[in-house]
């Protein structure tokens, strides 16, 4: 039925966030041609500094892979792991990677496009009309939008039979699962060949068939994490205690504040906005205190790891 890793070659990944970067370098490292569009010189030069740190999660991935320290599945499988291979693809996959601030260019032979910006309806539907107008008859545009239901937003694509959407979990080469979700007007050609995409690069693509918000790991995280913010700025008890409750009371390797640093306070913050008109009386979760309590830290640049400090502090 498909063209296995000639299927989708021209690959444009719009946006370069945390998870920008990471499904940009993921979908190099696979053999596409991946071009990633972003606003300006300063977003290209935040891009590049988040690629050279991808570059070396990879290589030291690999590394503890040949000593069986860890694995990484998006990496490679354990039955035809090759060291040497990896190591060359992941040079490759970094060396190939296009970024480019015109977005005319940047979707002019794209098969896919990956949107991957922030998580504000305004600001995807405005982006969706101006793409609307440079694509390729060709392309397939999905969305990693983590909360905003594609039937919301295809409208807005001038495709809507071409569009649907595909999450990613974060630390993709480790987490390689890739949530695939169809809204009720999408060609089901289309659902399938994402499906396949997602095999290309190395995930395991789980079929979502009807539309739920939150998909379906974060429909388990997202409240999650809501009631560990809720805990804290209802000053039940500290960020520490907080992430080792749920770490050494469960097994889990990381806490919800080491969740969230990882994900990015700006990323949280834009989905605690969608609930803070909730009424209090209504409303699960201490909404507006959360809001304004990531937005002291935002302003203060704290905004997660990636920015060297979030919740925690963290080294260069």
């Amino acid at each position: 039925m498909f063209k296995g890793v000639d299927f989708m070659k021209n690959i444009t990944v719009i946006g370069g966030g945390v998870l920008g970067s990471q499904i940009a370098f993921q979908t190099s490292y696979s053999g596409k041609k991946c071009t990633v569009y972003v606003m300006d010189d300063k977003c290209k030069m935040e891009l590049i500094t988040k690629l050279d740190a991808l570059k070396d999660n990879y290589i030291m991935a690999i590394k503890d892979m040949a000593d069986k320290k860890d694995w990484c599945r998006g990496i490679s499988d354990y039955d035809t792991f090759d060291k040497d291979k990896c190591l060359e693809m992941v040079q490759k996959g970094y060396d190939n990677i296009v970024i480019e601030t015109d977005l005319s260019k940047a979707v002019s032979k794209a098969d896919l496009v990956i949107e991957s910006i922030t998580e504000d309806f305004n600001v995807k539907r405005n982006f969706y009309e101006k793409l609307s107008k440079l694509l390729p008859e060709k392309t397939i545009v999905v969305t990693n939008s983590s909360t905003m239901l594609p039937s919301k937003l295809c409208k807005y694509t001038g495709r809507e039979n071409m569009f649907l959407a595909l999450h990613f979990a974060n630390s993709i080469w480790k987490n390689n699962v890739v949530e695939v979700m169809k809204h009720s007007k999408t060609d089901d050609k289309y659902f399938k060949m994402v499906m396949e995409f997602g095999k290309e690069i190395n995930m395991i693509p789980l079929p979502i068939e009807k539309e739920k918000s939150g998909y379906l790991l974060n429909s388990m995280l997202i409240p999650f994490l809501f009631s560990s913010l809720d805990l804290l700025v209802n000053g039940i008890s500290d960020v520490e205690s907080i992430d080792k409750a749920w770490k050494y009371g469960t097994g889990a390797p990381e806490g919800p504040f080491e969740i969230l640093d990882k994900v990015g306070l700006v990323t949280a913050y834009n989905i605690v906005e969608m609930y803070v008109k909730i009424p209090s009386f209504l409303a699960p979760y201490n909404f507006r205190g959360i809001s304004k309590m990531l937005k002291v830290y935002i302003d203060k640049g704290k905004t997660g790891k990636s920015s060297g400090e979030g919740f925690y502090k963290y080294c260069d």
